[in-house]
C-alpha cells in the first residue's frame, strides 16, 4: 500500500470512529439537539477529523465527518466543520500528546462551569480519573482559538483530562478520542454525585497523598494490560 493510500485508509477509519463515538454523547445524555462534538487527531499528519456544524446526531455518517488541518482549515468534507474547530485545532497544536478532544454541555458539569467553580476531589473516582479537582478555565467566546488557549493554559499544569470552561461547558482530552469521551462521561457523573453530596452537607475532601496514590494506581495498574497487537 502506498503512503497516500495508507493515509486515506487511516482517515477513513478515524471518520468511522469519530462518527460512532458521537453516539456515546447521546447515550450518556451529555448533549442536546446538535450541540457538542468529538474530534480526533490523524496520527502522523497535521490533520484532525471533527463533527460537521449543526448536523443532527441522527444524520451523522462517517462520510460527513470533516477533515481539517491544525489551523482549522477544511481539507476534505462537504460540510462546514464544528464551530469549535479553531479551539480544538489549537489544543492539538500545543498539546502533542492529545489524540482526541470532546466538547459537551452536560447539565451537572456545566452547572459547575456556570458557577466558575472547580469540582472538588471528594470522591475516589475523581482522584482516579482526574488526579485532583476538575479545574475551571477562563471565560472565552466561541469562534476563534480563545477557548483553545484557555483549555491549554488550564490543562497544561493539571493532571485532569477535563476542564470546565467558565459559563460554557466541558472540554475533555485524551490520548485517543475514545479516552476523551470517557473523561467527558466521568466528568458529568462525578459532577452530579458531588452536587448531590452538597445537598446533604459538606463533602469530606481526600488527603493529597491518598489522591496521588489513587491516581497512580488507576492510571498504571487498573484494568487489563495492553497487548502488542491492541489497536487504538
Amino acid at each position: 500500500m502506498t503512503a497516500v493510500a495508507d493515509t486515506h485508509a487511516t482517515i477513513a477509519s478515524i471518520r468511522r470512529e469519530v462518527c460512532a463515538l458521537h453516539s456515546e454523547l447521546t447515550r450518556y445524555q451529555l448533549v442536546v439537539w446538535t450541540a457538542g462534538n468529538v474530534s480526533a487527531r490523524v496520527p502522523g499528519q497535521d490533520l484532525l477529523v471533527i463533527k460537521p456544524s449543526g448536523v443532527s446526531y441522527d444524520d451523522l455518517t462517517p462520510d460527513n465527518m470533516v477533515v481539517c488541518d491544525l489551523d482549522g482549515r477544511v481539507v476534505d468534507g462537504e460540510h462546514a466543520p464544528s464551530s469549535d474547530t479553531a479551539a480544538q485545532a489549537y489544543v492539538y497544536r500545543h498539546l502533542p500528546d492529545v489524540g482526541g478532544v470532546v466538547h459537551t454541555h452536560s447539565p451537572y458539569a456545566t452547572a459547575w462551569a456556570a458557577r466558575g467553580e472547580p469540582i472538588p476531589c471528594v470522591l475516589t473516582m475523581v482522584a482516579d480519573e482526574f488526579g485532583g479537582d476538575i479545574p475551571v478555565g477562563p471565560f472565552a467566546v466561541i469562534g476563534d482559538d480563545s477557548i483553545g488557549r484557555g483549555i491549554v493554559e488550564t490543562l497544561r499544569d493539571s493532571r485532569s483530562p477535563a476542564v470546565l470552561m467558565q459559563n460554557h461547558g466541558v472540554f475533555a482530552v485524551g490520548p485517543t478520542a475514545r479516552a476523551a469521551v470517557k473523561a467527558a462521561v466521568m466528568c458529568e457523573d462525578v459532577a452530579r454525585t458531588v452536587h448531590l453530596s452538597r445537598q446533604l452537607g459538606d463533602p469530606v475532601p481526600i488527603e493529597q497523598s491518598q489522591i496521588d496514590r489513587l491516581f497512580d494506581r488507576y492510571q498504571n495498574v487498573y484494568g487489563q494490560p495492553a497487548t502488542p497487537t491492541e489497536e487504538r
